[in-house]
């Protein structure tokens, strides 16, 4: 034990500085927990105190039962590494409870500590990440398709509206008052129409993107000014944020629309319900690394930006679709905006994400950090 800490190194190995093994753990992107034999937590690595959501004093004074759900197998692993002496593994097993935010499927690896007889080290490692490259995957397949149904419907649609529209302006011109009436229906539907296929059009700019470092607290901040100006002045906003985050490599007039979009929708949701509220959260989050649109380079995604709402939740059907172009919960919803969201996100070679249950949606963005370096390339 030193200072209190665990050392996961015998003590004969040699050191290349103080902390090292600490600094080893603490860089890993899955939680790691060593468990005496009374089931209490002896020491955590970084990851594993963002996965309970819990600073590693608070984990240090309580059993690991009491952060996983009741019976479950990880508590039965431990006591087959212990009766055994040897590892034991288990996949796609569920640690979610209500305080961390639902489903948690992980695949659980324990061991003993052979240099601290009695300490077992569990380390878990989310399923998630593997699924969030499946999910991106789609959502970009989905975006292409709408760009090219977006170039499309430009040229074959707008063109012969606007002709209808010429046409229905002449004839207004000798219309009676009961014909203009009709007249300007035509017209107005003709705009309605246009409106509609410009929305599309965004799809099918594949200009580059212009990035540089945006600071993401800033980003939030304006978008927070527009929702209590309008849509959100009865919604409770609740920031909180990481103030040591870097910067994020991205076109800031994308992000805003991006983080608009979001938080609209989270506004809608929550309603007129008294207790409406909407939470805005920055962190850091090492281990998503993913490849850059038609790039071999892979890079790192460790800015998380979260935007979570206790509305009614989304119909759990719809959530692995709720990325795709038309599809919608709003009555009066075109189902574009989502979709949107998914190709600006993938365009900037990150990942955007959604979890849902009743009176806990969350909206989960991941991006990669600014680089000189990459900004110079």
């Amino acid at each position: 034990m030193e200072g209190g800490r665990v050392s996961l190194v015998t003590e004969s190995r040699p050191r290349t500085g103080a902390g090292a093994p600490e600094a080893v753990l603490n860089a890993l992107p899955h939680p790691v927990i060593c468990v005496a034999e009374d089931g209490r937590i002896v020491d955590v690595n970084v990851s594993a105190e963002a996965f309970f959501e819990a600073s590693a004093n608070v984990l240090r004074r309580h059993d690991i039962r009491e952060f996983v759900p009741f019976g479950s197998p990880l508590v039965a692993l431990l006591e087959q590494a212990r009766e055994r002496n040897a590892p034991v593994n288990e996949y796609r097993v569920d640690l979610g409870t209500p305080k961390n935010g639902g489903e948690r499927i992980v695949d659980i690896h324990v061991a003993p500590l052979s240099e601290r007889p009695g300490i077992l080290v569990v380390v878990l490692q989310e399923r998630t990440i593997a699924d969030k490259m499946d999910r991106q995957l789609t959502h970009r397949g989905a975006a292409r398709s709408v760009t090219a149904l977006a170039a499309m419907l430009a040229h074959e649609i707008k063109n012969p509206l606007s002709g209808i529209r010429g046409a229905a302006q002449l004839l207004e011109q000798s219309a009676s008052d009961e014909d203009r009436a009709l007249t300007r229906l035509i017209c107005d539907e003709a705009d309605r129409i246009v409106k509609l296929v410009d929305r599309m059009e965004v799809f099918s700019d594949e200009r580059p993107l212009e990035r540089e470092a945006v600071n993401i607290h800033a980003v939030l901040e304006h978008v927070k000014r527009l929702a209590l100006t309008g849509f959100g002045r009865n919604v409770r906003i609740v920031e909180e944020y990481d103030p040591s985050l870097p910067p994020v490599f991205a076109n800031r007039d994308q992000l805003i629309q991006v983080f608009l979009n979001l938080v609209k929708n989270a506004a809608e949701a929550v309603g007129d319900q008294e207790d409406g509220e909407i939470h805005l959260s920055t962190a850091f989050r090492p281990g998503v690394r993913l490849s850059v649109p038609g790039s071999s380079t892979r890079v790192s995604l460790p800015l998380q930006f979260t935007v979570r709402d206790n509305g009614p939740g989304v119909p759990e059907d719809l959530v692995p679709h709720l990325f795709d172009p038309f599809v919608t919960t709003k009555p009066t919803g075109s189902g574009l905006g989502l979709a949107l969201v998914a190709k600006i996100i993938g365009n900037h070679g990150g990942i955007v994400e959604c979890e849902s249950q009743p009176r806990r949606t969350v909206f989960r963005v991941l991006m990669p950090m600014y680089v000189a370096a990459t900004a110079a390339s």
